[in-house]
Parts: C-alpha cells; sequence; structure tokens
C-alpha cells in the first residue's frame, strides 16, 4: 500500500502551475465530442395513492352484470442482488504505475470484461500513449482523459455503444445504471470525486428488480477501483476489487461534477456516468 501525501496542498499547487505552463504552449484540441446524454428524471411515485372508484352499472331487469376486469398480476417485489464477476480481483488492474491513469485503467478494466484487451501494465502504457487521438478540450480543459474519450477508446477497441450520461440525482444515477448493467450484462463507470476519478461498477443491490419497479431504490454497487491499494490524503485508502459501495460511501465518493479547471455547461452540477447501451456478443 501506497500512502499518496500532499502536506498543504503544495504538490498540488506546483502541479496545477506545471500544467497551465504546459496547456499554454500546447493546448488541447477543440475537437466535436459526442454530447452529454441528459436523462430526465423519474417522477415522484407516491407510494399510498388514492383509491380509484369503481364506477357503478345500472342493469336493466334480468340482465347479467358483465365480468369483472381482470389484470395481469404484479411481480413479486424481492430484493436482488446483481454481480458480473463471480472473481473480481481476476477483472481488475491499478494505476499504481501513474497516479493520474485512472481513466486509462478504468477503461482498460471494461475492455477486459468483454474479452477485447489483456490487464497488464504494457497495455495500460498502449492506451495510454493513444489519448491525443481522443482528447478535446471540451471533454476535458486540461486536456487528457475525460469521459467522452473513454467512449471513444472503448469503441477504438471493440467495445461501441457507450455513452456520457447526466443525471439530477444520485439515485437516478443509480437506477439507470442498474438497469443499463441488467439490459447489457456490462459494466457502467462512474465518475467520482466530483469528475476527478474512475469508477467501474459490475454489480448492485436494490430493494426490488429495476428491471420492473420504476420506484426500486438500489442501496449501492460492487465496485473495482482502479486507485486500490494506494491512499489518498484527501479521499483516504481505497477499496480492494469487488468491494460493495454502500449509499453511505457514494454519498462521500460519488459526488456532483466540479471541475475546477473550467466550466461543461452539460456536466456542471450533475452525476455523470459512462453507461453500455448494446448487447455485445463476447
Amino acid at each position: 500500500m501506497v500512502l499518496i501525501l500532499n502536506p498543504l496542498g503544495v504538490r498540488t499547487r506546483l502541479h496545477t502551475v506545471a500544467n497551465r505552463l504546459v496547456l499554454m504552449v500546447d493546448p488541447p484540441p477543440d475537437r466535436p465530442i459526442a454530447q452529454t446524454v441528459r436523462v430526465t428524471p423519474r417522477p415522484s411515485l407516491d407510494p399510498s395513492p388514492s383509491p380509484v372508484a369503481t364506477p357503478s352499472v345500472s342493469l336493466e331487469p334480468g340482465a347479467t352484470a358483465p365480468p369483472a376486469s381482470t389484470s395481469t398480476p404484479e411481480p413479486p417485489r424481492a430484493k436482488v442482488d446483481v454481480n458480473l464477476l463471480k472473481h473480481p480481483e481476476q477483472a481488475f488492474i491499478s494505476e499504481e504505475y501513474d497516479h493520474e491513469w485512472c481513466a486509462v485503467a478504468g477503461t482498460q478494466i471494461v475492455l477486459g470484461i468483454h474479452d477485447k484487451a489483456p490487464l497488464t501494465l504494457s497495455f495500460q502504457k498502449e492506451l495510454a500513449s493513444r489519448i491525443g487521438e481522443w482528447e478535446s478540450r471540451r471533454d476535458s480543459r486540461n486536456g487528457g482523459w475525460g469521459p467522452a474519450a473513454m467512449v471513444s477508446a472503448l469503441a477504438a477497441y471493440g467495445v461501441p455503444g457507450y455513452e456520457v450520461r447526466a443525471y439530477e440525482t444520485r439515485a437516478d444515477a443509480l437506477f439507470d445504471a442498474a438497469v443499463a448493467l441488467e439490459r447489457t450484462h456490462a459494466p457502467v463507470i462512474l465518475l467520482a470525486w466530483r469528475g476527478a476519478h474512475t469508477w467501474v461498477m459490475t454489480g448492485f443491490r436494490a430493494d426490488a428488480d429495476p428491471l420492473v419497479f420504476d420506484d426500486a431504490k438500489v442501496t449501492g454497487a460492487y465496485i473495482l477501483d482502479p486507485w486500490y491499494p494506494l491512499v489518498s490524503s484527501i479521499w483516504g485508502p481505497s477499496d480492494p476489487p469487488g468491494s460493495f459501495e454502500n449509499l453511505g460511501l457514494m454519498r462521500e465518493n460519488y459526488l456532483r461534477w466540479d471541475r475546477p479547471e473550467g466550466h461543461y455547461p452539460d456536466r456542471d452540477g450533475l452525476f455523470i456516468a459512462v453507461v453500455p447501451t448494446k448487447v455485445l456478443k463476447r
């Protein structure tokens, strides 16, 4: 385990100054990117709806009442526990080689789950070296990896169909992520730490099946965190591959997008995820 220290924020300030100098000399290209998809919030559901009165029917003498209407019975509501991985440690690789490669390692993990890339350091270096093909200041004001670059990288290595989505609430983000994961049998990328970090979501728990119940509440997610086994002086230690992050941990880590380097009109103040939309053959 490696402890990343940052006394009095000195390293952060020096790094910020260095980045600004680099961006002045060699700014990232302003190429178009796929737009972030804004997901409509789920409607608030009244848990105790008012009963609907049954209309009365007047019958002529000797007439027979029509049969009562029938409806398909609602499936039983039960808790669900979904996980794509039986051995999460076998699907994991860390960003230890470069502490700023969480997006690279997270993308590599998703490719590995789809059997499109090896979980090796040599491939991680190869993937990182290709960022010049995908970076845009619209995706990352600092240059380098943003969520749209992850989508492009996944497609380049044979995993198309991911899209960047934005949500007004954490609950809606986790619900939509759970639905997408269950439909496609593919992992979701969550942009944690106000958009500064990458988590790979491979499963979830909920009080009901979100594919069946629109009001299902996701109570947490199974996560592969590329930061493991590093320790942040700001965010603390990371958890081992496949750890279940309950809602308390989600509230601490999965936060609204808020980047210091500039304004992102379609992301600021929203919860961001990179979500699969296609069922792919493996």
